[in-house]
């Protein structure tokens, strides 16, 4: 008896990037209406080549999708999704530092939006933790308990 499900043997591996701009937006992209999921809008990226290492292919899917140079990225966030037809991970980045100036290359709309946004906008079911680590802050503050607030300080 077969399955129709997706095995892990099957799962696509794909890189995407969390890239803010100094106004403390984020970018997203609006999929190809012919491409899986195609549509919605998602987070920069793609699927990684064999032998390639995710931060080489995250460099590279940025600069031939969006025609940026990534400077600085740290891993953000690790998901692995199963849609009835397609198993994916996806390997999330925070991009920090790039060179030159975001379009779509390959012709598909592209937009800065404010991260208390994303919720509103249409995302595909695995990039919807992605939404959430995005608006979350860079770090925690984490301390002992303090009968005097002074002590704190």
């Amino acid at each position: 008896m077969s399955s129709s499900r997706p095995t892990h043997r099957d799962r696509v591996h794909v890189v995407a990037a969390v890239i803010g701009n100094p106004a403390g937006e984020i970018l997203v992209a609006r999929r190809p209406t012919h491409a899986h999921q195609g549509g919605l809008w998602e987070f920069p990226g793609g699927k990684v080549e064999p032998g390639e290492a995710a931060a080489q292919s995250l460099r590279r899917e940025l600069h031939e999708e969006l025609g940026i140079d990534v400077r600085a990225a740290i891993p953000l966030i690790r998901i692995h999704h199963n849609y009835p037809d397609r198993a994916v991970t996806l390997d999330v980045w925070r991009v920090t530092r790039f060179d030159g100036e975001a379009h779509g290359r390959e012709g598909q709309p592209v937009r800065w939006v404010a991260p208390d946004a994303l919720p509103e906008l249409d995302f595909p079911a695995a990039n919807l933790p992605i939404v959430t680590a995005a608006r979350l802050p860079d770090r925690y503050l984490v301390t002992g308990t303090f009968a005097d607030p002074a002590d704190f300080l």
